[in-house]
């Protein structure tokens, strides 16, 4: 159940980061409780994996998920640039998150 936690943790720190940036600097109401609430969930849910799942995996994977999530909803949703070293650097932090998985024993 730690993994099914962890995965949701980083899927909330996506949305707590993309409504960060739509809040426009906490300056819209409903975006910025979108960003609070979100990281409070992100974090508690970190928490609960955090029980069995050792801190380094746990931290770099929660962390990775959010940053490689946030790399792709600025390229999807708001038009970041995709450019070859930007992709190629987005999949070495995947690389990086599954060798963790795979070296956790989990």
């Amino acid at each position: 159940m730690a993994w099914v936690y962890l995965i949701l943790a980083g899927l909330l720190e996506i949305v707590w980061a993309f409504g960060m940036k739509a809040s426009e600097g906490f300056s819209r109401p409903g975006w910025s409780a979108v960003t609070v609430l979100g990281m409070a969930a992100s974090v508690g849910l970190l928490g609960l994996a955090m029980r069995s799942l050792p801190l380094g995996t746990a931290y770099a994977i929660w962390t990775g998920i959010g940053a490689l999530g946030a790399f792709l909803v600025g390229i999807a949703v708001l038009g970041e640039a995709a450019t070859p070293l930007r992709l190629a650097s987005a999949a070495l932090i995947l690389a990086g998150l599954v060798g963790l998985k795979l070296a956790s024993g989990d």
